[in-house]
């Protein structure tokens, strides 16, 4: 049903490396871009998206907003997690179990502050 998810940033080179690298975890890579925009993802699967805001306002992080990243096993939470972490993320929750599904996710926040989590349903 989704296709790509599109996140702010006030500066697309150090977000490109950013996603480049923690994006390289769960198998994604490159798939377009532009001045404007890069959309990371994987063979069949929803796209994200970085680009500067089309207004040509700074870009800001949405309250309530967050983007979940599909993990195959809790220790590719846990990779994900300490990955966002070693390339300058911010720590939100710690990798656990959540809920009574058998999930765990991991929360973090990028370098322009937007939150996202890497999740595995158990």
């Amino acid at each position: 049903m989704i296709s790509y998810v599109t996140i702010g940033t006030n500066d697309l080179d150090r977000a490109a490396k950013y996603y480049d690298e923690l994006l390289a975890e769960v198998g994604a890579k490159r798939m377009m871009e532009n001045e404007r925009i890069i959309l990371w993802g994987a063979s069949g699967a929803p796209m994200l998206a970085v680009c500067k805001p089309f207004d040509g306002s700074a870009a800001s992080v949405g309250n309530g907003v967050m983007v979940a990243l599909a993990a195959s096993s809790a220790e590719q939470v846990a990779a994900i997690h300490a990955k966002a972490l070693e390339l300058g993320g911010t720590d939100e929750g710690a990798p656990g179990p959540r809920g009574d599904g058998g999930m765990t996710i991991g929360y973090f926040r990028d370098l322009d502050g937007n939150k996202l989590n890497a999740i595995h349903m158990g």
